[in-house]
């Protein structure tokens, strides 16, 4: 059983920065498992943000946030990490974290990757 707890959302001008964290508890090593993250904005379906491997080496990141977001992962602190720059109107959304075990040192895009989910935390952008 692995527990996922996000935070660091709020509400931000647009062009502000924010970091969201994920601190994971689990039996397991953190390295044991690849993270991702999604996000739920009003009137949409819940879609795929970022996405890191077990080890933190490789990532991947939908169109939209290129150049603007930028996922880590931190193995000896259990903790995974969204950090949002330039942020836009556009990106206002429950943010969830996710996991998976994983030792292969692949990244997964897909919500059905997943096993374990955090409960999420709002971002507000807007002037």
């Amino acid at each position: 059983q692995v527990q996922l707890v996000e935070s660091g959302g709020g509400l931000v001008q647009p062009g502000d920065s924010l970091t969201l964290s994920c601190t994971a508890t689990s039996s397991c090593p953190f390295d044991f498992y690849a993270m991702g993250w999604f996000r739920h904005a009003p009137g949409k379906e819940r879609e795929f943000v970022a996405a890191i491997n077990n080890r933190g080496t490789t990532s991947l990141y939908v169109d939209s946030v290129k150049g603007r977001f930028t996922i880590c992962k931190n193995n000896t602190n259990s903790a995974g990490y969204l950090q949002m720059n330039s942020l836009k109107p556009e990106d206002t959304a429950v943010y969830y974290c996710a996991a998976r075990y994983s030792v292969a040192n692949e990244y997964f895009y897909t919500q059905t990757s997943y096993d374990y989910w955090g409960q999420g935390t709002q971002v507000t952008v807007s002037s």
